[in-house]
């Protein structure tokens, strides 16, 4: 009688964890995992958090595919993008112009980095880890504007004057090593970046629209 009692409780466990895994995986967000080993890229679709640089566990908890190098787009990243690196080289061409809201870089070289800096759209909060013994090891950013009429997206419109917001942001690739304080500093309202700021690396590629109003954020 106890044998068949415990073996009834077992059912009913395994019943239990059966729906709710099943309810668990079904509702869970994917996000997306990029990382690079031995000049191989690896994208990943990930439903929970994989320890940072832990590439053999990314590759067993992940569903993930070899993506060649010549074959890689900028890309728009609805859900949340982490991308592990160890240079600024693989870094930019994952990243550069890339359109992105929720975004965590993790540095998993040991080198320090030098300053470069990366174009980002959309980017509305950062996470920064570094393995590098710098004195801020995890760091994050959250980026805002001060429109009350704003909507939670890419790209906001202003109800008053129904100029499209849109958010870009510059990167130094230097804070990753940790030694400084993460910064940010936003300007908003601005109509023309060539404009406003002439001395900015690839500042002939933004285009002047009557109907845009950029909220520009450099990250350092």
């Amino acid at each position: 009688a106890y044998s068949r009692r415990f073996h009834c409780l077992m059912m009913v466990d395994y019943i239990f964890y059966q729906t709710n895994s099943h309810f668990y995986y079904k509702y869970q967000k994917n996000h997306t995992l990029i990382f690079t080993k031995e000049s191989i890229i690896r994208n990943c679709s990930c439903l929970a958090d994989i320890r940072d640089c832990d590439y053999n566990l990314a590759n067993l908890m992940c569903n993930c595919r070899t993506v060649l190098p010549s074959t890689m787009e900028k890309n728009n990243y609805n859900s949340d993008l982490t991308i592990w690196f160890t240079d600024t080289s693989v870094l930019e061409m994952l990243l550069n112009f890339t359109r992105v809201c929720d975004l965590k870089l993790s540095f998993c070289g040991t080198a320090p980095l030098p300053t470069e800096y990366l174009t980002i759209w959309g980017l509305r909060k950062l996470r920064v880890k570094n393995k590098v013994k710098g004195q801020f090891p995890e760091q994050s950013v959250t980026i805002s504007s001060s429109s009350n009429h704003e909507k939670e997206d890419f790209l906001a419109m202003h109800n008053k004057d129904r100029q499209m917001l849109v958010y870009i942001s510059f990167l130094d690739t230097s804070l990753f090593n940790g030694y400084s304080l993460l910064k940010s500093y936003s300007v908003e309202n601005v109509s023309s970046i060539t404009e406003h700021f002439p001395s900015l690396l690839y500042s002939d590629v933004f285009s002047t629209s009557d109907n845009k109003s950029y909220v520009v954020t450099f990250i350092y």
